[in-house]
């Protein structure tokens, strides 16, 4: 497992391209502006005169509300504002509504380098765009070692030590119609307290490696339909070489968890020897975890019924378990 060391940080041109923005300050180039932090602000206050408590790391979204002070306020007094706005050197400032602001700021901003957009969407529509893509974007990251698949719905990661049989486990589910989200490498974004969120490294994306084949195109082999850019990891399966001497969970009773970010999830430990059918044994893994989450669990429901038995036998042992 490794951490990503570098603060994350996203490129407004990649801002720009992603919201379908408009970039008004042509001589700045978009790709040499960075946004750090997922939050955004609307600078209502700021517009007054009010400087205390910005934060000028967050994007500005500029609304109708907004829009429309500014186009009142008295010339001398919005000369002074427009400077000491963008002289704060915030990552960008996005206009909504198709709302064009004044010559004098789009000049402004040029000189003191701040990126001004344009946006045809709504206020509010463009906040919670921007704020849940930036979450994505900008959460804590590290990359690990494994294989990452959409089967049913959920999210399976699938690790192990190297030549165990991961790749070869999602080909087999990749022809059996579920989804490739990433070989090899996986980047687990925490986006929540409750979600993590994995994908592939762009460099790798859509590619597994198969010893003694080599590298397979899965995008281009079996279709688009078979891939999958970002999926949401609900479970994570550790294979491991099969050994005598070790007891494996056989009711599952209760849940093992691993731990990525901070975040908990369901992990079980599958041993591997000749003859076992991984990707079947990986959906019915898939298929047991989302009953579960759906309120059924089928180790629970047979320790009802033998309970059940035992009591009408006049037995309350349950040593069947043991």
């Amino acid at each position: 497992m490794r951490r990503n060391s570098d603060k994350p940080r996203v490129k407004v041109s990649t801002l720009a391209k992603k919201m379908e923005l408009t970039n008004l300050t042509i001589s700045l180039d978009l790709d040499e502006h960075f946004i750090t932090v997922p939050d955004i602000n609307r600078p209502s206050l700021q517009l007054t005169g009010f400087w205390e408590y910005f934060d000028t790391s967050r994007v500005q979204i500029v609304g109708l509300v907004e829009y429309v002070y500014m186009q009142q306020m008295d010339p001398e007094f919005r000369s002074r504002i427009y400077h000491e706005f963008l002289e704060q050197k915030v990552p960008a400032i996005i206009f909504c509504r198709n709302k064009m602001p004044d010559d004098e700021f789009v000049r402004i901003a040029a000189e003191c380098g701040v990126p001004v957009l344009v946006s045809e969407k709504s206020t509010s529509m463009l906040t919670a765009e921007v704020i849940r893509w930036l979450h994505v974007q900008l959460a804590p990251m590290i990359t690990i070692h494994g294989v990452l698949v959409d089967v049913y719905g959920e999210g399976v990661l699938i690790t192990g030590e190297s030549g165990i049989g991961k790749s070869e486990a999602a080909i087999e589910l990749i022809k059996r119609g579920h989804r490739l989200v990433s070989d090899d490498v996986v980047e687990i974004r925490k986006v929540s307290d409750d979600a993590l969120v994995g994908s592939a490294p762009e460099i790798t994306r859509h590619f597994i490696e198969l010893r003694g084949i080599g590298i397979i195109d899965v995008k281009t082999l079996f279709g688009v339909e078979c891939v999958k850019n970002t999926q949401t990891i609900d479970l994570v399966l550790h294979l491991e070489d099969w050994s005598s001497e070790k007891e494996y969970d056989r009711m599952g009773m209760e849940d093992q968890y691993i731990e990525y970010l901070g975040n908990k999830v369901v992990c079980h430990h599958l041993p591997v020897r000749p003859g076992r059918n991984l990707a079947v044994i990986v959906e019915s893994a898939a298929v047991n975890h989302r009953q579960k989450k759906m309120g059924y669990n089928a180790a629970h429901e047979l320790y009802k019924r033998v309970q059940n038995n035992l009591r009408n036998r006049g037995d309350d042992s349950d040593d069947i378990f043991y």
